[in-house]
């Protein structure tokens, strides 16, 4: 998510992988999409080359709607900014009508680049298999689908319409909420 300037371009670094093999000097390979072109492309760098950092404008916002293609954030003076799903990475995964969260907008020259969730965030389970008696031997989990049909593994323990936690870093369970 962060941004830096590569041959005079704004460029979003959207991943980024450490190398140190043997002999040779460690790389970092990036992916990297510019925001002027919107163009991703994949490259890689010495782990010393210095990279200059863009100061980016953030503002918090809700979700508001989803007018197709666009997803819509209003902010607290009810100024709405149009959002790509290219443009929200992994949290699209839990944009869902209704959310209450409070997101974080990243601005570069007056356009939103980016929108970063809570690293917590409570959703609801809407399609779980149901617990199976007498596997507890250890961490047992399971697969359950959230209200917006994004899948991941919860606690055998969790059923359908049970609140849990998500850390969004990380996209995994963390716990059962109390509503």
């Amino acid at each position: 998510g962060q941004v830096a300037m590569i041959d005079n371009a704004p460029w979003v670094i959207q991943k980024a992988e450490y190398n140190k093999s043997g002999r040779n000097a460690a790389v970092v390979k990036m992916k990297l999409k510019s925001l002027l072109s919107g163009s991703a492309t994949e490259t890689v760098f010495r782990a010393d080359d210095k990279l200059e950092p863009v100061i980016l404008d953030r503002k918090e916002v809700t979700y508001s709607y989803f007018a197709d293609p666009l997803y819509v954030f209003v902010d607290a003076d009810y100024n709405q900014y149009e959002v790509e799903k290219d443009d929200l990475g992994e949290a699209i995964a839990f944009i869902e009508d209704g959310m209450t969260d409070v997101c974080e907008a990243v601005f570069y020259n007056d356009r939103v680049i980016s929108v970063e969730l809570p690293t917590t965030i409570v959703r609801q389970i809407a399609y779980t298999e149901p617990a199976v008696r007498g596997d507890t031997s250890g961490k047992v989990m399971k697969t359950a689908r959230l209200n917006n049909g994004y899948e991941l593994k919860v606690s055998e323990f969790c059923d359908i319409g049970d609140h849990i936690e998500i850390d969004t870093r990380t996209n995994e369970y963390k716990s059962r909420a109390k509503v």
